[in-house]
């Protein structure tokens, strides 16, 4: 049984595009909590090396580019192999926006879309086969995937692809929990509204504050540290009945 304090004691847990934000937060917690992080980076190395050091050194940086095909499996046996052969949950976390106004030249459209859904829904997509397959082997494990707000409600013209393919990611979250639950792999999506991250600040720049803000009833944007303690709390072997959830974080600007 794990300890009170430390839930996810034993566990190792992959989380993509942990380097900086919402997935730095989410791998400090999961350490606070009792688990080993594999921090996963595509550009910063710098920023991964940086939070290993702040987490003493419990757990491993792994590179891989989720934009290349082939970069979710090379990623995912990397991982396994730091790992010692055994992960208990992954964390899709990774994901872009990217502005593109829909009367943009037709090519550089079609290469946003195709951009996008690359990292933000096929890398994801990717990567949970990788952990299906290796959860069936071990008698189980977590999917927690980091949908968005804009899945939920729909999304501004100028960023189409980004709340399409977040609402691809929390049918994939259904469509897992579904499929395999019974055979002991539980998947959670998290949707959350704006999170003050870099991606948020540079909306900002761009919209100023109160174009975020303005329909958030809490008035404000969430802290990484409070997603993180979601999923860090998703990830617990005992919230098995959470399996199909998709868990809103938006300070009420968007109820279902």
């Amino acid at each position: 049984m794990s300890d009170f304090k430390r839930p996810l004691d034993g566990q190792t847990v992959l989380v993509t595009g942990a380097s900086g934000g919402i997935g730095a937060a989410i791998v400090e917690q999961l350490v606070a909590e009792g688990a080993r992080a594999l921090i996963h980076y595509s550009r910063d190395a710098e920023g991964a090396r940086a939070l290993l050091e702040r987490i003493g050194g419990k757990g491993w940086i792994v590179q891989g580019d989720l934009s290349d095909e082939a970069g979710p499996e090379r990623l995912w046996q990397a991982a396994l192999e730091l790992a010692g052969g055994r992960i208990h949950g992954l964390v899709n976390n990774a994901g872009i926006r990217t502005e593109i106004p829909l009367d943009a030249p037709a090519a550089e459209w079609r290469a946003a879309w195709r951009r996008e859904f690359q990292v933000n829904f096929f890398a994801a997509a990717d990567l949970s086969r990788e952990a299906v397959l290796h959860f069936r082997s071990q008698g189980g494990g977590r999917i927690i995937t980091m949908a968005s707000r804009a899945a939920q409600r729909g999304y501004a013209a100028d960023a189409l692809p980004y709340g399409t393919s977040k609402a691809a990611l929390i049918n994939l979250s259904k469509s897992l929990a579904r499929s395999v639950a019974g055979e002991g792999i539980v998947s959670v999506a998290i949707a959350p509204g704006w999170v003050r991250t870099d991606m948020a600040e540079q909306f900002v720049a761009q919209h100023g504050e109160a174009a975020a803000v303005s329909d958030i009833p809490v008035g404000r944007m969430a802290a990484p540290a409070e997603i993180a303690e979601l999923v860090a709390f998703a990830l617990r072997p005992s919230q098995a009945s959470l399996n199909g959830a998709t868990l809103d974080v938006n300070g009420g600007s968007y109820i279902r």
